[in-house]
């Protein structure tokens, strides 16, 4: 298969549309409203529990103008039981899809959906949940994140455009880089960002490797009715 290679990229991208889904709620209050004073504009897309917090932050006017939940985005329900949320072709449009590449635009017309420049998400708590006593196999199994793992690797694959931000501790960094530069953040930093999210999704996965590793058949199917 040949590869495009791109050659044209910006050095700063304009924060305007923003992908919010995080299990980890800390500093979500300072980085939304950081968010809204560098550009009172800015759209977030979220999901689940984490739009309903950011709703709460916002207030009824302020939600209606600068906050759409994904199933309104996407045009597709969440699956029962928030399995499904954000596996979808227009979110996927939006974080993969390349500034200056007029086939992507076209692509990104067809089918309705626009450029996301930021995805801000953590994952469900697998490492913590197997550290509990008495875990079992299905109490972790049910912590494997899918979707989020999958935006991340997503974001940070096309840091020419976009900022993968999957630490909170990197949140006060990051505003204060968009208000440094007039709501645009800089290649260098997204290419920090990328660096950071890579490392996390291998850390992620390793957990969970070596956790079923360890775990022999017996154990896994002592969780269930087998029929």
């Amino acid at each position: 298969m040949a590869l495009n290679r791109v050659e044209r990229i910006d050095g700063a991208v304009m924060i305007q549309r923003v992908l919010a889904s995080v299990s980890d709620k800390t500093g979500l209050d300072r980085l939304v409203a950081g968010l809204l004073d560098v550009n009172p504009e800015v759209m977030i897309y979220s999901t689940g529990g984490t739009f309903e917090a950011i709703r709460s932050l916002l207030g009824p006017a302020r939600a209606s103008r600068n906050l759409t939940s994904v199933s309104d985005y996407t045009g597709q329900p969440e699956m029962q039981g928030g399995l499904v949320k954000t596996l979808d072709f227009k979110i996927y449009l939006g974080l993969l899809s390349e500034t200056y590449n007029p086939s992507h635009a076209q692509d990104l017309e067809r089918a309705g959906a626009v450029p996301i420049d930021m995805v801000v998400v953590n994952l469900y708590p697998f490492a913590q949940t197997i550290a509990k006593a008495g875990v079992t196999a299905e109490a972790a199994r049910t912590n494997i994140d899918i979707g989020g793992p999958c935006m991340i690797r997503a974001a940070a694959k096309n840091y020419l455009r976009t900022a993968s931000v999957t630490d909170p501790a990197d949140y006060s960094g990051v505003l204060a880089t968009l208000r440094a530069n007039g709501g645009a953040l800089p290649l260098v930093q997204r290419l920090t960002l990328m660096k950071k999210a890579f490392a996390h999704t291998a850390a992620y996965d390793k957990a969970i490797a070596d956790y079923f590793e360890a775990r022999a058949i017996a154990e896994v199917s002592g969780c269930y009715q087998i029929v």
